[in-house]
């Protein structure tokens, strides 16, 4: 082994030609030391001083030559302490998840990068526009760790894998991962979702079924591209994260693992200065925002005065906002338990129940928790079917959590962050028990993306942008063109307009009042007419029903319904398919 003055830049280790760079920050005045280790041995085999002078700046730095990386790892001791590196690559140590031996100061030891290079066989970030993206929330542990998700790598990179044909069967083509990097999940709780300090750029072993986590992760980012799906990562910066870490993490994933977005949290990291970054130049940056899921779970369940901010959050790009829209988030109850639950039931996280959100605008359709009465499942279940059409039928890119498709509960519990267990798993045995469920979910997703009406490139703006006579976008209420102004209205009607010779007008109606009400139908041309395609009750019709000599119709309360402008039984021979 030959040890040469390093280069400052990058930071970590880098592979320069046969030689391996080291370089890391280190506070003027401390002395530092480059330890290396045999892999999987916790006593240091060398070590080498990384002189002050012989930095740059707060930069020591060292290269070293014939080092053979597939048998080494590394660490630095700074004034003493055993100091594993921040923009280490990959980690050794933490193979087990949760694993509770002692922890030796060596235990845990940066990886070094391998000559090898993954076989990317030309795949690249897809790049959807955003307006076709429908995505899916997941946890990758949670996703598939149940016992009834019936893959065999569970809990995994590649568990994910396996159910790729289920997601894409679902009409999803992109995935929202929470944390995938290095975090310390031992505590004296688990910590389960992975939110805070950790090794940004090491994918977690224990999410890999082989440990190498580093390729695992590319394989599932190549498979998914091969089904059409992105992969975008959550990434929680905290507080204490330096801005030079977030853009040179981001930067690495775009180049290292082609992935196509990240989620942020905007009170950590400038989006807006690193959406100007060339190399992020393309890539999804989105942050998390609640206006879309307070204001449609407000309206969900009936509050009154909602109308103006429904309308609104209705016209809403992602383009724009920089955030999906969700009705459900893994911060907040799922789909299920916001229609079963008044209040949080967080007791077993072990905090008197006082963590996790206060105010869910959740109801519980008139009883706490699971119920038999017949009434009050018919009702949960109208209800999940509004949320996930108020979803669907909205302009921004929606996202769903991971099992809300199939109602998923994790028992009044909204914050399942050190839940690892069937609490915070996906259970998938609900599949089976709510395909009726599942199938409208896919159907109304097939019904968004079959109507590019509902997810429109360009911004609406309540003028007549296709020369029809008739506003891209117009709202309604009992009477058409106008909707009620007062207080206690609860009810909306949104005039979709399309181009005449490219896409037929959508009218959806949303009665969130408890009472039915009568909709007036917007006049069309003598050519046309109305056909109902989905109601609540109903789902998705077989056969689209031809409205036509009826100026109005009675919507049930508590349900939405869907119409579609075709040819009128005047002018048709036969029955035109919607």
């Amino acid at each position: 082994m030959k040890v040469v003055q390093g280069a400052p830049l990058p930071l970590g280790v880098s592979r320069q030609k046969e030689a391996l760079n080291f370089a890391v920050e280190v506070k003027e005045g401390k002395q530092c030391t480059l330890l290396l280790y045999k892999c999987g041995e916790n006593v240091p085999m060398e070590k080498i001083p990384m002189k002050e002078e012989a930095g740059t700046g707060t930069v020591r730095c060292v290269m070293l030559s014939d080092l053979p990386a597939q048998a080494c790892e590394y660490n630095y001791e700074i004034d003493g302490k055993i100091v594993t590196d921040s923009y280490a690559k990959g980690i050794a140590g933490r193979e087990r998840w949760n694993d509770q031996a002692d922890f030796t100061p060596h235990q845990v030891r940066g990886k070094l990068p391998q000559k090898e290079e993954y076989p990317w066989e030309d795949d690249c970030p897809l790049r959807i526009p955003e307006e076709d993206v429908i995505a899916y929330s997941l946890h990758v542990r949670g996703f598939t760790r149940h016992s009834s998700s019936k893959v065999k790598k569970k809990g995994t990179f590649r568990g994910v894998m396996e159910k790729l044909p289920y997601l894409k069967e679902l009409g999803i083509n992109q995935i929202q991962c929470m944390p995938v990097y290095e975090f310390e999940e031992r505590g004296r709780k688990v910590n389960y979702w992975g939110y805070g300090e950790g090794f940004f750029f090491a994918p977690k072993a224990s999410y890999a079924s082989d440990h190498d986590a580093q390729k695992e992760l590319k394989e599932l980012v190549k498979t998914c591209h091969r089904e059409g799906i992105e992969v975008v990562l959550d990434f929680p910066f905290t507080a204490q994260t330096r801005f030079q870490i977030v853009e040179d993490c981001l930067r690495y994933y775009v180049m290292e693992y082609h992935i196509d977005g990240f989620l942020l949290n905007p009170y950590q990291v400038p989006v807006e200065f690193l959406r100007r970054d060339p190399v992020l130049s393309g890539t999804k940056l989105l942050i998390k925002d609640e206006s879309f899921q307070n204001t449609m779970r407000r309206f969900l369940k009936g509050d009154e005065g909602m109308i103006a901010s429904v309308a609104e959050q209705f016209r809403r790009k992602t383009s724009v906002s920089g955030s999906c829209n969700y009705i459900t988030n893994h911060t907040g109850f799922t789909l299920e338990d916001l229609v079963s639950y008044d209040a949080k039931h967080n007791e077993a996280n072990g905090e008197q129940n006082q963590d996790g959100p206060d105010y869910n605008y959740s109801w519980n359709c008139g009883v706490e928790g699971k119920t038999r009465k017949k009434q009050i499942v018919k009702l949960r279940q109208g209800q999940k079917r509004n949320a996930m059409f108020l979803l669907m039928t909205a302009q921004g890119t929606p996202c769903l959590l991971a099992g809300d498709e199939f109602g998923n509960s994790q028992g009044g519990n909204n914050n399942v962050y050190c839940q690892d267990n069937e609490t915070g798993w996906v259970d998938w045995s609900r599949l089976e028990r709510e395909k009726s469920f599942f199938h409208y979910v896919k159907e109304l997703i097939a019904f968004r993306k079959k109507h590019g009406i509902l997810h429109q490139k360009e911004a609406l703006t309540g003028t007549d942008r296709s020369g029809s006579g008739i506003p891209d976008i117009s709202y309604h209420g009992e009477a058409a063109w106008q909707i009620q102004q007062e207080a206690s209205s609860r009810q909306l009607g949104i005039l979709y307009s399309g181009s005449p010779k490219k896409e037929s007008n959508c009218f959806l109606l949303y009665n969130m009042h408890w009472i039915a009400h009568s909709f007036a139908l917007p006049a069309l041309p003598k050519d046309q007419a109305w056909y109902q395609v989905m109601s609540t009750e109903e789902g998705f019709y077989e056969q689209p029903l031809l409205i036509e000599g009826k100026r109005s119709i009675i919507l049930e309360g508590r349900s939405v319904a869907a119409f579609v402008a075709g040819m009128s039984q005047e002018t048709m021979r036969g029955t035109r398919s919607i």
